[in-house]
């Protein structure tokens, strides 16, 4: 493969992470902690978009407690968005190895 071939196929490969990049956008994933008492949903970018904490938990004394589920549910969600950029990722470059500090989009 020659050099013009391997530049073409990087600019392919920004084009395509452009694209996903936006499609994240769209992508929610739903963070759990608690056994479920706490769940909060996040967007592609991270975004915190919706909360629902269930009502038995919800005692003035439990404040310490609540605030740490969510933070955990937080974690969760954010885990579950970094599998999905990964994810989306090994797609697009089908394996292909980008050397650290390459940007592509993301």
């Amino acid at each position: 493969m020659d050099f013009s071939e391997i530049m073409k196929q990087a600019s392919k490969i920004q084009d395509q992470m452009k694209t996903a990049k936006e499609d994240l956008k769209n992508i929610e994933t739903e963070g759990t902690s608690g056994g479920g008492l706490v769940k909060l949903t996040i967007n592609g970018n991270s975004e915190l978009k919706k909360i629902d904490i269930d009502s038995s938990i919800l005692i003035a004394s439990e404040k310490e407690i609540i605030e740490d589920l969510i933070i955990a549910a937080f974690t969760d969600a954010k885990s579950k968005i970094n599998d999905e950029i990964a994810k989306k990722m090994k797609d697009i470059t089908g394996g292909l190895p980008i050397p650290p500090g390459f940007n592509i989009g993301f």
